[in-house]
């Protein structure tokens, strides 16, 4: 499977994904940039971080990682270009191009295109990452986890971050750069450790070595035994 022979993607992000706050802030590479519900609620994005090289936490998920691997939102692509200095076959997906084309510029690869949509080499991936919140592509964590488990090989493991806090929470959310200028509302998820393993066990998953590192948490998902599980033995 080589992701650089797979022919140009359909792309089909909407305009909120091509001048949007958060495509601003790739291009700057800094915030300020935040997750703002209806209610007024605010999460901080980590911009400067995503836009720096991989960090201990991050090592510690590359180290992980096994086979070729498929970065679910890839952002900026820190880990995209990582996994390829390792020697990775690695592919990042995202439906930002400001994304895609940073991803690009740091000698990854990387695609135009939602997780939800046709990829290449489905059921042949080794490992998926959903890093950075990840998890809450969708806004249907369980849904995404059982689209996770159609893209991977047999043995193949999933490597998703949680949120730090105990939460399970499904809401509509705009992207704000803290001076006025707002996103389009789009459909996000925020899943904590607890609320992780209930929605990989909805999804025909269960949650295997988990760890934290620089106040961060994460977990190996891998297929659960059983007529529950998606993937084959």
């Amino acid at each position: 499977m080589t992701a650089s022979a797979v022919p140009h993607a359909r792309t089909a992000p909407g305009p909120a994904w091509r001048d949007d706050p958060y495509s601003r802030a790739l291009r700057a590479g800094r915030g300020p940039l935040f997750l703002r519900r209806a209610d007024g609620w605010l999460l901080p994005l980590e911009v400067e971080r995503w836009c720096a090289d991989a960090d201990a936490a991050d090592r510690s998920v590359l180290a992980r990682c096994r086979g070729a691997v498929l970065d679910i939102g890839c952002g900026p692509g820190r880990l995209v270009a990582a996994l390829a200095g390792r020697g990775h076959q690695a592919l990042g997906i995202d439906v930002s191009p400001a994304a895609v084309t940073s991803t690009v510029r740091r000698g990854g690869i990387a695609l135009c295109r939602s997780v939800f949509e046709r990829l290449p080499g489905e059921g042949r991936w080794n490992t998926a990452l959903l890093i950075d919140g990840n998890i809450g592509i969708g806004g249907d964590p369980a849904a995404l986890l059982r689209r996770t488990a159609d893209l991977l090989a047999p043995g193949g493991r999933l490597i998703a971050e949680a949120a730090p806090l105990d939460v399970d929470e499904r809401c509509e959310v705009r992207l704000d750069d803290g001076h006025g200028a707002l996103g389009t509302a789009f459909s996000w998820a925020r899943v904590g450790p607890e609320a992780l393993a209930r929605h990989a066990g909805t999804a025909g998953w269960r949650i295997g070595h988990t760890w934290s590192a620089v106040g961060r948490h994460f977990a190996e998902l891998a297929p659960a035994p059983g007529p529950q599980s998606r993937r084959g033995a």
